[in-house]
Order: C-alpha cells, then sequence, then structure tokens
C-alpha cells in the first residue's frame, strides 16, 4: 500500500505542474480523478493535504506569484472533493475545508519565507568565504614580507658585526704598535741614560736596568693584553 502512495504522490506532482503550465486551459477534472484514486486507495484528507505540499515544495512554488498558488489551492480543493463526500462529516462542515485551504496558503508564506531565509544565509555564507579567502591572501603576503624584512636584517646585523670586528682588530693593532713604539723610545732614552752615567755611582746603573726591565715587562704584557682583544 504505501508503495501505490508514493505512485499517487508523483502523478500528483505531474498532474499538478501540468495544471499550473496550462492556466486558464487547466482542466480540474485531473484533480478529480486523483482524489477518486486517494479515496480507492482509502487516504484521508490529511494525508492528501500532506501529499499536496510535498508537491509545492517539489515544484518549488514557495516564493512564487500569489496568482499561481491559487490555482494550486483550486486544484487540492477539487482533488479533495471525493474525500470530502465520502465523509458525512466533512459535506457537513465546509468551513473545515476552508480552514485547511487557509491553513495551506499561511503554510505556503511560512515555506517562502523560510525559503528566503535560506537563500539569504548562503549569500552570507558566500560573502564570509570570500572574505575568508581575501583576508588569507592579505596574511600571505604580509608574511611573505616579514620574512623578507627578516633575512634582511639578518644580513645587515651580520655586515655590522664583521665592521665592527675588523674596526676593533684596527683599533687593537693600532694601539699595540703606539704602545710598543713609545716603550721603545723611553727604553732608547735609558740605554742613553745608562751610557751617559757611566761615572756614576752604582746605584744610579741599578735603578737603571731595573726600570729597564720593568718597561720590557710592560711591553710584553701590553702586547699580549693586545692580542686577547684582537682574538676575542
Amino acid at each position: 500500500m504505501k508503495q501505490k502512495h508514493i505512485v499517487l504522490s508523483r502523478r500528483y506532482v505531474t498532474v499538478l505542474q501540468k495544471y499550473l503550465k496550462e492556466e486558464g486551459r487547466g482542466n480540474l477534472k485531473t484533480a478529480l480523478e486523483l482524489g477518486r484514486d486517494a479515496v480507492a486507495l482509502g487516504l484521508e484528507t490529511l494525508e492528501l493535504a500532506r501529499i499536496h505540499e510535498s508537491a509545492l515544495i517539489a515544484l518549488e512554488l514557495t516564493g512564487v506569484k500569489r496568482g499561481l498558488i491559487r490555482r494550486a489551492e483550486a486544484f487540492f480543493t477539487e482533488a479533495i472533493t471525493p474525500i470530502v463526500e465520502t465523509h458525512r462529516a466533512a459535506r457537513q462542515s465546509r468551513a473545515q475545508l476552508n480552514l485547511l485551504n487557509e491553513t495551506l496558503g499561511l503554510r505556503t508564506l511560512e515555506l517562502a519565507a523560510t525559503n528566503r531565509r535560506v537563500q539569504n544565509g548562503v549569500m552570507r555564507r558566500k560573502s564570509v568565504e570570500a572574505a575568508l579567502k581575501k583576508s588569507a591572501k592579505h596574511y600571505t603576503r604580509l608574511l611573505k614580507e616579514s620574512l623578507q624584512l627578516q633575512e634582511g636584517l639578518r644580513q645587515l646585523t651580520h655586515q655590522v658585526l664583521a665592521a665592527q670586528e675588523d674596526e676593533r682588530r684596527k683599533i687593537s693593532q693600532e694601539l699595540q704598535d703606539q704602545i710598543a713604539q713609545t716603550l721603545l723610545g723611553i727604553n732608547v732614552r735609558l740605554v742613553a741614560l745608562k751610557e751617559d752615567a757611566r761615572g756614576n755611582t752604582k746605584g744610579l746603573k741599578n735603578e737603571i736596568a731595573s726600570t729597564q726591565r720593568l718597561v720590557a715587562q710592560s711591553t710584553r704584557s701590553v702586547r699580549r693584553a693586545a692580542r686577547e682583544f684582537g682574538n676575542s
């Protein structure tokens, strides 16, 4: 029986679509035939209403003109007539049928509103995706520029350190040469004093000799300090 309901639902969609396309030439006899088939299958009013609602969704009639919706309601009213006629209570309460039509109309409007909300949501999602894609490209470019700046800074730092090292070696060498020359001059002067003091006391010679040793020791210390400075 369920398979027969599915077949009827598919027929309902096809027949309703054909009826709506025919506009003023549409014949409601096909709707009446569907209603009779529904009675033969033992369908109730609510079940046929559900089939009609499914057909509206399948034909995407939730956002169409009001006139087309009214034609679809007229089709449903005709299709449901055989079922209504088989129920005395239904024939006696036409208001229930009108209420059902009104409910279907409201449901159609709700479906249309839901469809618009879904479409708006899709548009917002696409907008967000586009913004994220643009943002990703922007941050990728910033990252690339940052890496380039870091490499440039590393090279510049290396150049500065190399220049500082060269300058330190140069200063060290100049300092070493200058001090050595000074001490050498002192030592030469002391030698001259030593020669001049040959006729003086022995104490003066010893003092000059001690001074020479001190100068020599100082020269060695200065050279050692200079080498250490240059190698550091």
